[in-house]
């Protein structure tokens, strides 16, 4: 039997302790069709705090607009079967234009107890009025809850930059190796998956918290991300190498460094200090004697040049967050 997910209970009771809220307040006032209040509040609880504050806004808007078009069928025609047929074909199109479209099922009904009730008057009005804000209410606090999962993104995190490193590592081991076996991309395969479930719990934190300015994780998911499409290059300059040119150590050991050194706090200034005194050397080089020992050391250039790049990426962000520890 598959382990059921702890955010999945969650959310399940939620939804429920929402719904049944919802239903007792509207009891409690003694409104009528006191149930629709535990659908509305249901359908107005969205994954995040921002999208069921923004998905709330778009359904009262539409609501109001469902009330306006009821009002004008029911005048036109009566309170009664023909005239919410009526409403029904000029709300879905106003839905339609306005993109209102989780809207349309539950103004619907809301509006349809109207013609169960067969009259339209300011108190039915403020029924459905208050199932209404009742029910999005309920749903609003439901979310409340939410808040910032910091230890959980920074697991995702460091699980991501370990598999970093195993990567830098074993590619310092293949510039010098040409022997190393099953040498292929299949750890960028789960790198991406890593890096991808992090951004995307991120990406839900921000969406849970008022505060837009908290981009931290986020930019700094994105900021890997960008690394490890330039570690991906890093790996098929070095996969191609045919030989191990003198340079090769060197670059080599400079890589081993980097892994060594790649953490969170780093900036990557240190090591960029570093790669320009290595990349200095390299042009004072003999140059090579053999096509095989040219093209390798062309490719090592190229390797060299994307390890710039990753420090470079890593510095950028570093430097709209404020001084790091020197590294990477």
């Amino acid at each position: 039997m598959k382990k059921i997910d702890r955010d999945i209970v969650i959310q399940a009771a939620k939804v429920v302790l929402a719904a049944v809220i919802a239903i007792c307040f509207a009891e409690v006032l003694r409104l009528k069709y006191a149930v629709s209040a535990g659908v509305v509040a249901i359908l107005s609880i969205q994954p995040t705090k921002t999208e069921t504050v923004k998905t709330a806004l778009g359904r009262f808007y539409a609501f109001i607009s469902a009330l306006i078009l009821a009002g004008i069928s029911f005048g036109l025609l009566g309170v009664h079967l023909n005239a919410f047929f009526l409403f029904l074909a000029l709300y879905i199109f106003v839905c339609q234009i306005f993109g209102w479209h989780g809207a349309m099922a539950m103004n619907s009904v809301l509006i349809s107890h109207f013609v169960s009730e067969g009259v339209m008057t300011f108190p039915t009005i403020m029924n459905e009025v208050l199932i209404f804000l009742i029910g999005v209410i309920a749903g609003i606090v439901a979310n409340l809850h939410l808040h910032k999962r910091e230890r959980y993104i920074r697991e995702l995190e460091q699980n991501a930059d370990e598999q970093i490193v195993k990567i830098l590592t074993r590619m310092s081991e293949r510039v010098v190796n040409m022997d190393i076996s099953d040498y292929n991309g299949d750890c960028f395969v789960v790198l991406e998956k890593m890096i991808r479930k992090a951004k995307d719990a991120a990406e839900v934190d921000y969406k849970n918290q008022f505060r837009k300015d908290d981009t931290y994780d986020v930019d700094y998911l994105k900021m890997r991300e960008e690394q490890c499409e330039v570690l991906f290059e890093m790996y098929k300059s070095a996969r191609a190498l045919g030989s191990s040119p003198a340079t090769a150590k060197k670059i080599s050991d400079f890589m081993e460094l980097m892994a060594k050194v790649y953490a969170r706090e780093n900036d990557g200034t240190m090591l960029m200090k570093l790669f320009q005194e290595m990349d200095k050397d390299m042009k004072s080089q003999q140059l090579p004697v053999t096509r095989e020992e040219f093209e390798d050391r062309a490719r090592l250039f190229t390797l060299m040049r994307y390890i710039e790049e990753f420090l470079q990426i890593k510095i950028t962000f570093a430097e709209k967050y404020g001084k790091l520890e020197e590294g990477v």
